[in-house]
């Protein structure tokens, strides 16, 4: 699954869809866009324009416009484990094509014009487009965020002690909790543990006030490196989580485990 870096990247994408009116809506896949029927978000969205685009954690949205200037419904786009949006400028005009992540997707001899599940169509020639070879996203209008905690990109220190560091669960499986704190992914998390040298398994209320407090700066350092740099798994742990692999601090072995179900490497001798 995105974490939220790739997630601000798409949402960064889709701003260049912004205030283009929609004159075609492609919703045929009924996977990608359940609970809905073929042609009913189109009937939501035709006519209409993208004017906002919001994320919290890795969910994101967007507001909707009708054409009579009243507001139309919230449009959800998630991407899945693979998914990447695609925004075209207007037709002909030249260099105006935008990608989250990989520059080049959907457009390489290997892509399959079938892995589009999505797509808007604007009146300039225009598209901004959903394309999922694994198709695990999800387009739907009205999705349900309430549940979601703070975006780990902006929470609170007070926020931050309150949600992760009064908890009993292993620090790993906290930050993994989105309703705790959203955006955390198993590599994000997993990076972060690594830079402040603390053990995934350690219950988290067990962290005194100054680790917390460095766990989060480096949390929101480390999301702000990934977005910039294009995603999470340009993280400095990243490479290093394989069998054989050396930390890359101080050379001792790697290792693997599981913390709240998921797979998790860390530093045999530092976070051990």
């Amino acid at each position: 699954m995105p974490e939220l870096p790739e997630v601000e990247n798409a949402r960064q994408v889709i701003e260049k869809a912004l205030d283009r009116d929609i004159v075609d809506v492609d919703d045929r896949d009924e996977f990608e866009c359940r609970p809905h029927r073929p042609g009913e978000i189109a009937d939501a969205l035709m006519g209409g324009r993208l004017v906002a685009a919001h994320r919290q954690g890795k969910a994101m949205w967007c507001e909707v416009r009708n054409a009579d200037g009243s507001a139309g419904p919230t449009l959800g786009v998630h991407l899945g484990m693979g998914g990447r949006v695609i925004v075209t400028g207007p037709e002909g005009e030249s260099g105006s094509r935008y990608a989250g992540g990989d520059p080049h997707v959907g457009e390489r001899p290997t892509d399959k014009p079938e892995w589009t599940r999505f797509s808007i169509t604007f009146d300039d020639g225009g598209m901004l487009r959903l394309f999922d070879k694994r198709r695990l996203g999800r387009v739907r209008l009205e999705p349900d965020i309430d549940a979601l905690g703070p975006d780990a990109g902006e929470v609170t220190r007070e926020q931050f002690r309150d949600l992760v560091g009064a908890s009993t669960a292993p620090i790993k499986a906290r930050l993994l909790d989105q309703g705790a704190i959203s955006g955390i992914g198993n590599l994000l998390a997993d990076e972060v543990l690594w830079e402040t040298a603390l053990s995934p398994s350690r219950p988290a209320k067990t962290l005194s006030t100054d680790e917390i407090d460095d766990l989060r700066r480096v949390l929101r350092r480390s999301i702000r490196s990934a977005i910039r740099k294009g995603g999470v798994h340009t993280g400095e742990i990243i490479p290093f989580r394989h069998a054989d692999a050396s930390c890359p601090r101080c050379g001792a072995p790697m290792k693997r485990g599981t913390v709240g179900g998921r797979t998790t490497w860390f530093c045999s001798r530092e976070q051990g």
